[in-house]
């Protein structure tokens, strides 16, 4: 497991200081030490007790508190890790030019930490050439640079600036302390919900965001491995720098995985997948007036692509499944995982409870990961970039 962590999170007054505070729950989750370092103008934005609730931490701002104890170098002194976020063009131009001005600037001056900004501002900022100049500058001095997505910006404004989301910005910057262990490994994973269409217009689908398998690409990759990810359908983005096959239906995701499974040293099945779809696809909109008041579906079962893995899967090669359940008690909870690997034969389970307000579509995550025995072998809680490390972890100890 990970050490405990001394993070610093640096805030500066963009709109988007309101995601920080999700930046910095997610290291709170993770077990991590977290100090928020906020310039004037991102208090501005977020209030200094929301800040301190999360972190748990008191907020430090004024260059001229604690000057006694030399807080002014003593927080970049401690830190293990620098993030900011939101990184305003200012506040990009002062790192660049080594100012000093604020709290913030002595900080990250004074510390040996490594530090990941995320840059969030106007289009036009953002490819302004003073920008562009800064941020070589940066990344020329080692400085990891997470972002800026392309997409909706304050007001009207939409194209490249908009801060990347929060569980990005969090794996960015693990992966700056992280070693590669996991460097050499061909590793395959399947992430986001299947829809099996009704018409052109509906489908059937479940509530999966692949939020949980992009974390594990984005780990998979910080540590050093070849990722490649099959998307069904993501309501996040997935990371820039994997390869990555977008499918819809359960049959498209099986010819996928058939495709790129032989060549992979690990497979993660980590997408939630159809297990009917229905016999007929209408090729116009299915119409109440027509259909009256009972519509019929006959739904055909998919086929089992996790079984299929584990008959056909090559020496030396894993399988991990998952089994998302509904199940509240947790004996039982795991003895239908164990059923469940015994039937398809995968190398590990991971195995998580899912309802209304649990496992899909959140952040954060619990699993209990099982081996081929049925024994359970690690278990996880948080957000869903740490989870993703933990089952990573068992590869680098297998």
């Amino acid at each position: 497991m990970r050490a405990r962590l001394n993070v610093v999170v640096g805030i500066t007054g963009g709109i988007a200081a309101y995601k920080a505070v999700s930046v910095v729950r997610a290291f709170v989750l993770a077990g991590h030490d977290v100090h928020v370092v906020a310039t004037e103008n991102a208090l501005r934005f977020v209030g200094r007790p929301t800040l301190e609730a999360i972190s748990r931490n008191l907020v430090h701002s004024d260059l001229y508190d604690g000057v006694s104890e030399v807080r002014h170098v003593a927080i970049g002194q401690a830190a293990d890790l620098i993030v900011v976020a939101p990184a305003t063009a200012n506040s990009i131009a002062k790192l660049a030019g080594g100012f000093a001005d604020d709290l913030l600037g002595n900080t990250i001056l004074a510390s040996l930490a490594p530090v990941v900004i995320a840059p969030a501002m106007h289009a036009e900022m953002w490819q302004n050439p003073a920008t562009v100049a800064n941020i070589a500058t940066l990344r020329g001095r080692g400085i990891v640079i997470v972002g800026p997505s392309v997409g909706q910006l304050t007001g009207a404004d939409s194209g490249p600036g908009r801060m990347s989301e929060p569980e990005q910005i969090v794996a960015a910057a693990f992966a700056s302390l992280t070693p590669q262990d996991l460097a050499g490994l061909r590793i395959l994973i399947t992430a986001g919900g299947t829809r099996e269409p009704l018409d052109p217009v509906r489908f059937i689908g479940n509530r999966s965001s692949g939020r949980q398998g992009v974390a594990l690409a984005q780990a998979a990759g910080a540590r050093g491995a070849e990722v490649t990810l099959i998307a069904a359908n993501l309501e996040v983005d997935p990371p820039a720098s994997i390869t990555v096959t977008h499918v819809r239906t359960s049959l498209e995701l099986a010819s996928a995985v058939g495709r790129e499974a032989p060549s992979a040293d690990v497979v993660i099945m980590a997408a939630a997948v159809a297990d009917y779809r229905p016999d007929t696809v209408a090729q116009s909109k299915i119409k109440k007036e027509t259909q009256g008041d009972v519509l019929d579906l006959r739904l055909i079962r998919n086929p089992d692509i996790l079984a299929e893995l584990s008959k056909h899967k090559s020496d030396g090669q894993v399988i991990i499944g998952f089994a998302a359940e509904t199940e509240p008690d947790e004996t039982k909870l795991l003895e239908l995982g164990r059923v469940k690997i015994a039937r398809k034969g995968a190398d590990y389970l991971v195995v998580n409870r899912v309802g209304w307000s649990e496992g899909f579509s959140t952040f954060d995550n619990s699993v209990s990961i099982i081996n081929a025995s049925g024994t359970l072998v690690a278990k996880a809680t948080g957000t869903k970039v740490s989870v993703a490390n933990r089952i990573l972890d068992l590869l680098s100890e297998r």
